[in-house]
């Protein structure tokens, strides 16, 4: 570990201080952390200075103008004499500490929560409590831990796993089991070296590690695995005191536990006594941590005395075994039941003479022919008559050659399969009891069907219990030092003793015993205990302590790894399980686990709740390995970990022996962890757990992005990848909430949750003075696109130049090749009862720049009646009026709403446009063979646009426009008397237009609004000058002598305006087209239609009319959809 030395010098110019005088005020500067409500694990602490010699509260000069806490450091107010050293700093000193001030408030800061002695203090109803005393590496970590992994399994099914197995698979076994957990020891010693792991352990580190999704997925994995953890050790304890302390406390009224087929029986027990078990130890876990704590030392010490004698044990077989024997009818192990092991017995009289009897064997195999009459012809099993009966040596010691047997083979079996030895001979016969014979066979049977994978998943949870000294680190002297060195020490330990059990067990046993389960071929008693020494019940009490204290850890840590998720508030139905007593235990939690944890008392086999457990522990370790991997190989500039022993590759290797050990031990339990590990995952995601704890799949997000934006070509897509990425530009009102939220729900009907949407608004003003405003208007853009389900990116931008700012934003959305390459713009409603031209100047300004930068344009028109996104169109059709070519968008924009539930079921239309010179019915042939090349199901219809003369209503419509233009630019009024005087004579051009109605008005070259025409080629009916005169003698006579002369005189000017034959012309086409458009569609559930281009130049005159040729063109449409293209092909017939 590094060292850190700071040295303090005195300043050449400071004055000495004279011994006894006053130390100015400065110096004795301290910080306190003012904390008004709980901390969170992942707060950063806020940091208050406050002067020593300062009031608390104190107004004068101790808050600034807006209402921060100025340091006291500097005055400056008064001339700054200690100070003078910082004086370059005095303003930022007003908010930021001083460094001397920030570390002395550090080291007064924890950060960890209350732990098993403020319990115990708390409870003791102790006002102040005591300093703490610090563990070291030994006592806090490493005999923790040893004590957690060395548990139930060791004593009740290792030598089983040895007998099925053999010495080398099982060795095989046990090595991969701790190589898994080694490596997860390394990798969890990485994180919990990098930084101060607080309360909840694995979850914490985890969780901070890979976000609040993963983490909370994998700490109610981790919780439910701690919780099922306690149910085994409570089943280990129970199966101990009632098959081998005290066998007859079983319960008569389920049967004979010790009938082979009597495991119903058997099993009733274990759920009785377990579930008492279970009550007075949560009981005992309720009433106060400080009696188990008390325990813990005594458990710990059981272990310990336990395997000594084991070892002892292995030692004395070697000088004197034991001389116990084990029955064999033929090959067979068999169950004795008190009984001698023979056929016949040879019994005394008492009188000198013997007499030959059936032993228990025969009894079990055999029935007289007559029941009464015991000289009568026998009737036995055909293998017991075939077969001889001999005894072995059960436990013969190391010197003996018992490895041959259990060395390399293995001797799997099928449930109902004999227990066998292969050293002995056996006649192959048929083994079914004869008639009358009401009794089981007389050898031992396969309770279970047994194999590689089944073995694996039982042992695993018995290396469990690496975590101990991580959840201990707050009563760690130096955790960064203990942790590593005490749980790789730990495992290190465990997996030698694991290894050396193993190896002698199988060099010092008979394997026929060893596959006995329960002992019963030597009277029901457990293995290893009649291998210790000096006597059995030093590994029957000790392993009946160690597995009740392992069951007390488990009911004791699994409520606070619950309770540490509820205060993280990441799952909002597990809230109320943060709630605590007075000193922090926590109530809720343990009823939840004590619940839980009679689920898998009442499962009552441990062969079954093992491979439970084995899941949920890999699982948790795997994402520990990856959480370690991940940030190595981000090297994020926070992943500075004091140990160094590790690498990325070790945690990778370790994540998929995780991986692969789930599946191998059980592939159905493994896809229901990851399916359950899927949905807490989805829901917290769901849910929206707003947590930023710096984890490293956020850096791992980052990082990726910054991949494919690297390898993202920063050129336009191919046309088969093109789809709409779009810059919707939003207007926000004064309350800062959009004008119209209904455009977000039509474009996430466009998009249907794919490609890239940018959802942007334009703030006038101050940048400066404006932030906060753009800051409160981001975060409802945000809740509006949450409420449309939008999937995009929300920006503000401050301008003071409205137009300009979406000029910008236009520019400069998107990131190298992930950029916008369609805008949708808002139409400029109530332009026309405005008379200020920016009303429309904006929106115009938006279709310039969008169509300067080569970017489609969409226009929705009376969004206000567009469907909503839970609406659904049940019928209709969406009906395109394709004018001119605009790179295929018409044809694209359909199918694309059509993915989406709303226009499901609504039909396409293709209208296109003739002239009299084309050939409409070929038009349309060639239409539908290109609809066909496209894949595109479509009716399709040619309207023919007939030359016509323009009407009168055409002429003084766009006469209409062009008064109302030049009456905004010449009239120096006011808004309300510009707005009261338009009002009064656009009413009496009303009733100009009622006489003129009918008339004709003859132009020699009537043209299309996409061709131009000579001015002078047309020629009027009625002339302009005559309707002008007309129009100002009407006005003038309305308007009487009370009408000022002035105004008179400049409505009679206005009104003898002749209009450009340029709008007339334009005008004309815009008639005819809404004619015929609403005529076809007025049914339509939405009309796309071409966007004419925009007026060049800034003539305010031109763009008035360009905004009022729109509003003609789609007047009568309910649902309208204006469209420009890009200027490139969006659409291709090619694969």
């Amino acid at each position: 570990m590094s060292t850190v030395r700071f040295t303090v010098t005195k300043a050449d110019n400071e004055p000495e201080i004279e011994q006894g005088s006053e130390q100015e005020p400065a110096s004795q500067e301290k910080a306190s952390l003012i904390e008004n409500h709980p901390k969170q694990d992942d707060e950063i602490p806020t940091i208050e200075i406050v002067g020593a010699n300062e009031p608390s509260g104190a107004d004068d000069g101790a808050q600034s103008d807006n209402g921060k806490k100025k340091s006291v450091l500097v005055d400056p107010e008064a001339g700054n004499n200690e100070g003078g050293h910082f004086a370059l700093y005095e303003d930022e000193m007003q908010e930021r500490p001083r460094v001397a001030t920030l570390l002395g408030a550090l080291a007064n800061y924890t950060n960890l929560s209350q732990g098993a002695k403020e319990h115990e203090n708390a409870e003791e109803g102790k006002a102040k409590q005591k300093e703490e005393f610090k563990m070291s590496t030994i006592m806090g970590v490493y005999l923790p831990c040893v004590q957690n992994i060395l548990g139930v399994i060791l004593f009740v099914r290792l030598t089983w796993i040895v007998g099925l197995a053999g010495i080398l698979q099982s060795f095989f076994i046990v090595l991969l089991c701790c190589v898994t957990t080694l490596l997860t020891s390394i990798s969890m010693s990485a994180i919990a070296t990098n930084g101060v792991v607080p309360a909840g352990g694995s979850y914490f580190m985890i969780s901070r590690a890979l976000g609040p999704e993963f983490g909370g997925a994998v700490g109610v994995l981790f919780y439910l695995g701690t919780t099922f953890a306690s149910s085994m050790y409570i089943l280990g304890a129970v199966e101990i005191l009632l098959k081998y302390i005290a066998q007859g406390a079983a319960i008569p009224a389920f049967g004979d536990v010790n009938d082979p087929d009597g495991k119903g029986a058997l099993l009733n027990n274990y759920r009785v006594y377990g579930t008492c078990f279970l009550c007075v130890m949560s009981l005992l876990v309720f009433v106060g941590v400080k009696y188990v704590n008390k325990f813990a030392s005594v458990f710990l010490a059981c272990v310990v005395i336990s395997i000594v004698a084991i070892y002892a044990g292995v030692i004395a077989s070697a000088v004197s075994p034991s001389t116990e024997e084990v029955c064999f009818v033929g090959n067979r192990l068999v169950n004795l039941d008190g009984g001698v092991c023979a056929k016949i017995a040879n019994v005394s009289n008492g009188d000198g003479t013997f007499s030959m009897l059936p032993t228990n064997l025969q009894n079990s195999s055999c029935i007289f022919s007559n029941t009464s009459d015991p000289n009568s012809n026998l009737t036995c099993n055909a293998y017991y008559e075939a077969n001889k009966v001999s005894t072995l040596r059960g436990i013969p010691g190391l010197t003996s050659s018992v490895h041959i047997d259990n060395g390399i083979p293995s001797h799997y079996m099928q449930q109902g399969d004999p227990i066998i030895s292969s050293s002995l001979p056996s006649v192959v016969a048929d083994d079914t009891q004869p008639a009358g014979v009401n009794k089981p066979v007389p050898w031992l049977t396969a309770d279970q069907m047994t194999a590689f994978t089944v073995l694996l998943a039982i042992f695993f949870p018995s290396v469990t219990g690496i975590m101990a000294g991580s959840n201990r680190s707050g009563d760690l002297k130096d955790a960064q030092r203990s942790i590593p060195k005490g749980t790789i020490g730990a495992v290190l330990t465990t997996a030698f003793i694991y290894l050396s059990c193993v190896v002698f067990f199988g060099t010092c046993v008979e394997g026929a015993l060893l596959r006995d389960k329960f002992g019963a071929s030597i009277g029901n008693e457990l293995i290893v205990a009649k291998l210790a020494w000096p006597s059995k019940w030093i590994v029957l009490i000790g392993a009946f302590l160690s597995t009740i204290g392992a069951g007390l850890q488990s009911l004791t840590g699994a409520p606070r790894l619950l309770q540490a998720i509820a205060k993280d508030n990441i799952i909002p139905f597990l809230k109320v399980f943060g709630r605590s007593k007075a000193n922090g235990d926590p109530t809720w939690a343990l009823l939840l686990t004590v619940f839980i944890s009679l689920i898998g008392v009442l499962i009552a086999d441990l062969d079954l709740v093992a491979p439970i457990i084995t899941m949920f522990f890999l699982m948790c370790y795997m994402f520990v390995n990856l959480a370690c991997a991940l940030q190595t190989l981000l090297d994020t500039p926070s992943w500075r970990p004091r140990f160094k022993y590790y690498h990325w590759i070790l945690s990778f290797v370790g994540m998929l022996m995780c991986i692969a050990l789930m599946f191998i031990s059980s592939w159905y339990y493994a896809l229901v962890a990851l399916a359950l590990a899927a949905g807490i995952y989805k829901y917290i995601e769901y849910c929206g757990a707003e947590k930023e704890w710096g984890d490293g799949l956020r850096g791992l997000q980052l990082t990726t992005a910054r991949y494919a934006l690297l390898r993202l070509e920063d050129r336009p897509p191919h046309t088969k990848n093109w789809r709409p990425q779009l810059l919707v530009l939003m207007k926000m009102d004064e309350n800062l909430q959009p004008v119209h939220p209904q455009v977000l729900a039509f474009a996430q009907q466009l998009k249907a949750g794919k490609g890239l949407t940018i959802v942007s608004s334009v703030l006038k003003g101050n940048y400066l003075e404006k932030y906060p405003e753009a800051q409160a208007a981001e975060q409802e853009l945000k809740k509006a696109m949450e409420h449309h389900k939008v999937k995009g990116f929300e920006q503000i931008l401050i301008s003071e130049d409205v137009s300009q700012g979406i000029r910008s934003l236009i520019q400069t959305s998107g990131l190298g090749g992930l950029r916008h390459n369609t805008v949708m713009i808002g139409w400029p409603y109530g332009w026309r009862q405005s008379t200020d031209p920016s009303s429309y100047k904006v929106f115009l300004d938006g279709v310039r720049a969008a169509s300067a930068s080569h970017n489609a344009i969409l226009v929705p028109k009376n969004v206000m009646n567009f469907p909503e996104r839970n609406d659904k169109i049940e019928r209709g059709t969406i009906d395109v009026w394709w004018v001119v070519h605009d790179g295929g968008m018409l044809m694209l924009l359909p199918f694309l709403l059509r993915q989406h539930k709303v226009w499901k079921h609504c039909k396409t239309r293709i209208f296109t446009v003739a002239q009299l010179e084309d050939n409409s019915i070929q038009m349309k042939k060639d239409l539908a063979t290109f609809l066909y090349h496209l894949r595109i199901d479509a009716e399709i219809e040619v309207i023919e646009m007939q030359n016509s003369d323009i009407s009168a209503y055409t002429y003084e419509r766009t006469l209409m426009m062009e008064q109302r233009t030049q009456i905004l630019q010449h009239l120096n009024l006011s808004k309300k008397e510009s707005e009261r005087e338009f009002t009064s004579v656009m009413g009496k051009l009303q009733l100009n237009r009622q006489e003129s109605r009918g008339a004709a008005v003859e132009a020699t070259n009537a043209a299309d609004l996409s061709y131009g025409v000579n001015s002078d080629a047309v020629q009027m009916t009625w002339t302009p000058g005559k309707l002008a005169q007309r129009s100002a003698q009407q006005i003038n006579e309305m308007d009487g002598e009370e009408q000022p002369k002035k105004k008179k005189k400049e409505f009679g000017n206005l009104l003898n305006i002749v209009p450009e034959s340029t709008n007339v012309r334009r005008m004309h086409t815009a008639v005819k087209l809404n004619e015929v458009i609403v005529n076809k569609s007025h049914e339509a559930k939405l009309v796309i239609l071409n966007l004419p281009g925009p007026p060049k130049g800034t003539n305010t005159a031109r763009e008035s009319n360009y905004i009022e040729f729109l509003e003609v063109l789609t007047e009568g449409l309910d649902r309208v959809l204006m469209v420009r293209g890009g200027g490139r092909e969006v659409i291709t017939i090619y694969s």
